[in-house]
């Protein structure tokens, strides 16, 4: 079972460095995306060390809640198909997530589950209400130009509800998830075959939710989603980002049956209790 850890990354090359030697394990590799706006050489002298690095090359400038999150996903994964190792699984992860179980721990896991997808797969019409409005109105905030977010209100004044295309059934949640090779090489092929799709999402806000859990959800694919995506996060301070987790969220997380946990704060003290933990 050979494992890719993908990794997108703007800041804290040592926080980085430290995530990447917890999940270090046998047939373990790591892709890494460091954001275009970021400094790559900074990230590559921390991990010149480590021979399973492999950077990706092509880079993105990533806004926050904007379809440039799934471009600078979709070239991640090409390169890891492209690399022509013999991958079972992709993890995708932030710098900021930790593992707090052990990496054997993880890929005994993922030993016993072959061909599962780990993903949040929730149903927007009747399980995630709030994303509604993210499909159905247009949202230009991929775009920059003066004025756009008056002629975003203007558009969604005078034209009819956006529909999804193909009649797909839109699902998700978060964008972290766990899933093997054969869904990433079916992801790459279905948005590079439906520019209508690609379409679509460009004017659908923190579209990194929704495309990649509903394209599966929508394929042959289905059945193999588990809708849990192995990650704990606090939502419950109900900001646009979840809570930074610190050691008062210690047993909360630990006890939670969840393989990782985010977001952290760089050399947190919680990171060091989770370290003595899970030796």
């Amino acid at each position: 079972m050979m494992v890719a850890h993908f990794i997108l990354v703007h800041a804290n090359p040592d926080q980085l460095c430290r995530l990447v030697n917890r999940l270090s394990y046998q047939n373990t590799v790591f892709f890494i995306h460091v954001d275009l706006k970021s400094n790559i050489q900074d990230f590559e002298l921390a991990l010149a060390s480590n021979q399973n690095v492999h950077f990706i090359q092509n880079r993105v400038d990533i806004q926050w809640a904007t379809y440039s999150m799934v471009e600078a996903t979709i070239n991640g994964f090409k390169e890891i198909v492209s690399s022509g190792l013999n991958i079972d699984y992709v993890n995708l992860l932030s710098a900021q997530d930790y593992p707090i179980k052990s990496a054997k721990d993880f890929h005994a896991f993922l030993n016993e589950n072959p061909g599962k997808a780990f993903m949040h797969c929730l149903d927007v019409e009747t399980e995630w209400k709030e994303a509604i409005s993210r499909v159905k109105e247009y949202h230009f905030n991929h775009w920059h130009f003066p004025g756009k977010f008056k002629i975003q209100n203007l558009v969604n004044f005078i034209l009819p509800n956006r529909k999804m295309p193909d009649g797909l059934i839109p699902v998700g949640r978060s964008q972290w998830f766990t899933i093997t090779l054969k869904h990433i090489v079916f992801l790459i092929k279905r948005l590079d075959s439906s520019p209508k799709i690609v379409k679509f999402f460009r004017y659908t806000w923190a579209p990194d939710e929704l495309i990649f859990q509903t394209l599966l959800y929508n394929s042959s694919f289905r059945e193999d989603i588990i809708g849990n995506n192995l990650r704990y996060i606090d939502w419950s301070e109900g900001n646009k980002n979840p809570k930074i987790l610190t050691k008062e969220d210690f047993d909360s997380f630990m006890h939670s049956g969840k393989f990782f946990a985010r977001k952290f704060a760089a050399n947190d003290d919680v990171l060091e209790m989770i370290d003595k933990a899970i030796q």
